[in-house]
């Protein structure tokens, strides 16, 4: 019986945060993505907008909208898509002939490493999992997606966090570095 208690919860949802919090979020978010965006299309390809990966909309959701959080810190934020990206490729390359085993491979991977190097970043799983299932233009990419898109993406975000987050008197980012 108590293993099915656990599933009950034990705290009470967190109040909703107010409409100057929620304001800020959604300027954060709003020019991150646009940024990582115009830069792809005015250097890369004014079509695909492969640079805009769609772990970026949850770590949009971390680095804009839950600051203070440890899952969203510049060392998780950077490390997470970087080092999940590489795990990604790799299982693609060594297993990408067994996609159903490929992907669980990459995204396991890469939470293990995120938490061996403390960069436990819940968008990294996203972003191994894109590595194994992104088509080919994902795949032609190799180990450049861990430099493009998911690093100078995850970059972008970054400046833009420290940028925005900052402006308000009471919003504050990041929490620590390292």
């Amino acid at each position: 019986m108590k293993f099915f208690e656990k599933m009950l919860g034990h705290t009470q949802s967190p109040p909703r945060v107010g409409a100057v919090e929620i304001l800020w979020s959604w300027i954060g978010s709003f020019a991150g993505i646009a940024v990582v965006a115009l830069i792809h299309y005015n250097l890369l390809d004014r079509t695909a907008l492969s640079m805009i990966i769609g772990s970026f909309g949850a770590s949009a959701v971390l680095i804009y909208g839950a600051i203070r959080s440890p899952l969203a810190q510049p060392r998780n934020l950077i490390g997470g898509h970087v080092l999940s990206a590489v795990i990604g490729v790799a299982a693609f390359q060594f297993l990408g002939q067994l996609p159903w085993l490929a992907s669980a491979a990459a995204v396991s991977t890469a939470i293990a490493l995120m938490h061996w190097t403390k960069t436990l970043h819940p968008p990294g799983g996203a972003t191994a999992l894109i590595a194994v299932i992104g088509g080919d233009s994902v795949h032609q990419l190799g180990y450049l997606y861990a430099v493009i898109p998911a690093g100078l993406g995850a970059l972008v975000m970054l400046i833009i966090a420290l940028l925005i987050n900052n402006i308000a008197p009471n919003r504050r980012y990041p929490e620590f570095w390292f």
